[in-house]
């Protein structure tokens, strides 16, 4: 396992974010990690986040999962969804300062998905994304129609937040998307932890192969 270190990101404004960060030997990219909703419980430490960072530093990318504003040690308050992009805009930069790697990806777990997926496609240096359990009825995901990078989108097929008809409708009209349906997986992933690694293990493989053959 890569050890992380914490560290602390400035974040703006009164804002100073907590985080996490590992750089393996040789990571020529690297991944920002966003967590579930700060009011309902989300934090860097939930086990989904803490599953795919996992899974990414096994495969040799650079990883950071943070704290938004107002949760654990990050200082300020909940922003509306607003002032967590700028949390994760803070986060990218943190990570492509520390890590030096020129290939970012950012990833993004329910609530976390939807920052993740905007910010993505707002900033021209994030090239991959990773969608875990995006919730489809809540969050507008219309951006990705403009970010055409490859992107891999997790869902369970019994999570009530991201049906697999609306997940199956969402990834079709995407073919830059690769999707993930877990069988029996909730919203949270309850004993389906393994294959959520899975999932997310190939993604970065593959991201890994198609840059080394650049």
């Amino acid at each position: 396992m890569i050890s992380e270190q914490a560290l602390t990101l400035p974040g703006g404004a009164d804002v100073a974010l907590e985080a996490r960060l590992a750089v393996p030997d040789g990571a020529s990219a690297g991944v920002v990690i966003c967590h579930p909703h700060p009011l309902y419980g989300g934090d860097m430490d939930n086990p989904v986040v803490v599953r795919v960072q996992e899974a990414c530093a096994a495969e040799g990318f650079a990883t950071l999962r943070f704290n938004f504003r107002g949760v654990g040690g990050s200082s300020g308050t909940h922003g509306g969804g607003v002032g967590e992009q700028d949390d994760a805009r803070a986060a990218l930069d943190g990570l492509e300062q520390k890590a030096g790697t020129a290939a970012l990806a950012i990833a993004g777990y329910s609530f976390g998905a939807w920052i993740a997926a905007v910010v993505g496609c707002r900033d021209a240096r994030v090239g991959a994304l990773v969608l875990i359990a995006p919730p489809l009825g809540l969050y507008d995901f219309g951006c990705l129609e403009g970010k055409r990078v490859p992107t891999l989108a997790v869902a369970g097929t019994q999570d009530p937040y991201c049906p697999s008809a609306d997940f199956q409708r969402f990834t079709a009209r995407s073919p830059w998307i690769t999707p993930a349906l877990i069988d029996g997986a909730d919203h949270f992933f309850f004993g389906r932890l393994y294959p959520l690694g899975e999932a997310v293990g190939v993604w970065a493989r593959r991201l890994r192969a198609e840059g080394e053959a650049r």
